[in-house]
Order: C-alpha cells, then sequence, then structure tokens
C-alpha cells in the first residue's frame, strides 16, 4: 500500500503534514479570518432581520384590504422596495464576502502542505473578499439610511397635518 501511495507523492505529503508546528501555523493563520466570518455573521444576521421585516409589511401593504388607510399604507411601497433592493444586496454580498473569506481559509491550510506557492493567490482571494465585504457594508448603509429618510419624510406629514 505504501509503494502504491509513495508513486504519487503520498508519502512527502504526509511528512510535510506531519509538523505539528507547521499546523500550528496554519491555524494561527486562518484565525484572523474565522474571527472576521464570526463577525459577517452577526451583521448578516441583522441584515436579514431587516430584510425580512422588510418584505412582511410589503407583504402585508399589498395583501391590505380596504379597510385603514390603504393610499397611505401604498404610499409606503416604493420606499420600501428600495430598502428591499439594498438590504437583498447587502445579504448577497456579505455571504460573496464570507464565501471567499472561507476560500482563503482553505487556501492557507493547502498551501501550508504543497510546493505550489499559492500566496498570490490567498492574496487576491482576500483583496475580493474585503470588496464584497465593503460592497455589502455600503448596501446596507443605504439601505439605513432609506429607512431614515422615509421616516422624516412621515414626521414632517404628520406635523403638517396635524397643524392643520
Amino acid at each position: 500500500m505504501l509503494d502504491i501511495l509513495s508513486g504519487i507523492g503520498a508519502i512527502e505529503l504526509i511528512e510535510r503534514t506531519s509538523s505539528t508546528l507547521r499546523v500550528q501555523q496554519v491555524v494561527q493563520l486562518s484565525l484572523a479570518p474565522a474571527f472576521l466570518l464570526a463577525g459577517i455573521g452577526a451583521v448578516m444576521n441583522v441584515m436579514t432581520n431587516r430584510l425580512i421585516w422588510v418584505a412582511n409589511k410589503i407583504e402585508r401593504i399589498l395583501n391590505a384590504g380596504e379597510e385603514g388607510d390603504v393610499e397611505a399604507m401604498r404610499a409606503e411601497l416604493p420606499a420600501l422596495e428600495l430598502r428591499r433592493i439594498f438590504a437583498q444586496r447587502a445579504v448577497m454580498l456579505s455571504t460573496a464576502s464570507a464565501l471567499t473569506i472561507s476560500v482563503v481559509i482553505v487556501l492557507l491550510f493547502i498551501s501550508a502542505f504543497v510546493t505550489t506557492p499559492l500566496g498570490t493567490l490567498v492574496a487576491v482571494m482576500w483583496v475580493i473578499s474585503m470588496g464584497f465585504l465593503v460592497a455589502g457594508l455600503g448596501s446596507f448603509l443605504m439601505e439605513t439610511r432609506t429607512a431614515a429618510k422615509r421616516n422624516r419624510e412621515r414626521m414632517r406629514e404628520r406635523r403638517v397635518r396635524s397643524t392643520a
């Protein structure tokens, strides 16, 4: 069996991976991306909750009967739809960032055990993941700004109605 494995370089691979020090170094290198994954997961939880809230609100407005102020509720739809788009984009871009960070972690482990230099690929994937994260956070910022702007408009409308 060992003769078969040695023919494909498996023994060399086993020798390189048997170093506890090398494995410890790779684990230490992958801790920062792993913590970043945890942070992205927490932010994505907030983003997803906002997306669900907006989607449910849109659905409630679209399913509203003739009771209540249907016209006022339907006036909310354009802002809600914009918020939904921004929130959905934020979740998708953050998910792409988490995926590429996971690829970075995998590449870090692989690079410790193969002779092919993967440093450039790791760096490129890291930059891509940061680009996705920045874009996702930017979309989340736009969603929260859209919500705040609509709240300010609603407060102005109420003030005008109460003084009239």
